[in-house]
């Protein structure tokens, strides 16, 4: 799932704790009060667009938007790399990113990622908002999530589409290939999601946790053994639709983090291990952030997916032609 790394709040009432600081440690506990300081001394903390201090006292209605910053130690030397672009010009760039390949440099992924191979393509320059380790990254999919991913090239490019990403005005689509049918053939999942309180490397459905909406439809059901998902996304957590449709009680297939034992269960019923979670990013429109134009495009999934999808099909003799979105 889109896991976009900007965040976008209003200060909807007035805050019990109105410095900046204070309210952020209390919008996410998880960062430390120090490491928030930094990053609104860094400027990557803005209220009302504008810079401001840790000190800063906060009033209602106002926003405050966070695009964390990377580790500033990743060496960041362009490397030659295959990229399915899928739209290009000199203000940005859509690709569609292979499953295991990983967006940014981060622990244990110094080189090798699609950063690396990005700049390469583009020379060796990308927009700087993004950081040392992250130049052009305005949003991330999953290591083993595909799809869709624009990246830009230029600052004003990169501001642009970070306004749109936290105004929830980009529209983003999956392809999921999901364990069990539900009940329903489409609706609305509507779950806050935070850290899991035990596992802080996963993600859940949290009462305190951050808004979070996912609409889902069903394209086609394999028996009652899976079903093929399109899903919409309507804000941008980390592992949303993963975590979404394990709490609909249908996880992603292949998803061992949260679909570990139904994921067995249905590769053992057909026969099939995919060899990742079967989710793919597969629309995504924006306004083009400088000439003003609608930009849309498809990621064809790639071939794992479609194997998977065969598998299902022949075991539910389905006819594959009938399995496009």
């Amino acid at each position: 799932m889109i896991d976009e790394e900007i965040y976008s709040l209003e200060v909807e009432r007035t805050p019990a704790k109105a410095r900046l600081d204070a309210w952020l440690h209390d919008q996410f506990p998880e960062w430390s009060r120090s490491m928030i300081r930094r990053w609104i001394e860094a400027g990557a903390i803005r209220v009302d667009d504008q810079t401001t201090k840790p000190s800063h006292s906060l009033r209602v209605g106002q926003k405050v938007i966070i695009i964390p910053p990377p580790p500033s130690t990743m060496d960041l030397t362009p490397e030659p790399m295959e990229l399915q672009i899928l739209f290009e010009d000199e203000a940005l760039l859509v690709l569609n990113k292979s499953p295991g390949c990983v967006v940014h440099p981060a622990a244990g992924h110094a080189t090798g990622t699609l950063v690396h191979g990005v700049l390469h393509h583009c020379g060796g320059t990308l927009s700087g908002i993004g950081g040392v380790a992250r130049p052009g990254v305005v949003h991330r999919l999953d290591q083993d999530t595909s799809g869709c991913l624009v990246m830009a090239k230029t600052d004003r490019a990169h501001q642009g589409l970070a306004e749109q990403f936290a105004q929830r005005s980009i529209h983003k689509q999956y392809l999921a290939i999901a364990c069990g049918v539900p009940k329903c053939s489409e609706g609305r999942i509507d779950a806050p999601i935070a850290r899991h309180p035990n596992n802080r490397k996963t993600m859940a459905i949290v009462d305190h946790g951050r808004h979070a909406v996912t609409d889902y439809r069903t394209l086609q059901s394999f028996g009652a053994h899976a079903s093929y998902l399109s899903l919409n996304l309507h804000t941008g957590r980390t592992h949303q639709i993963r975590v979404h449709l394990k709490h609909l009680g249908h996880p992603v297939f292949g998803d061992e983090v949260y679909g570990s034992k139904a994921t067995h269960r249905l590769s053992s019923a057909i026969g099939h291990s995919p060899p990742r979670q079967q989710l793919h990013a597969w629309k995504l429109g924006f306004t083009h952030p400088i000439t003003g134009e609608p930009i849309e495009h498809v990621a064809a999934p790639p071939e794992d997916f479609q194997v998977t999808l065969e598998s299902l099909a022949e075991s539910s003799q389905i006819a594959v032609q009938a399995l496009r979105p």
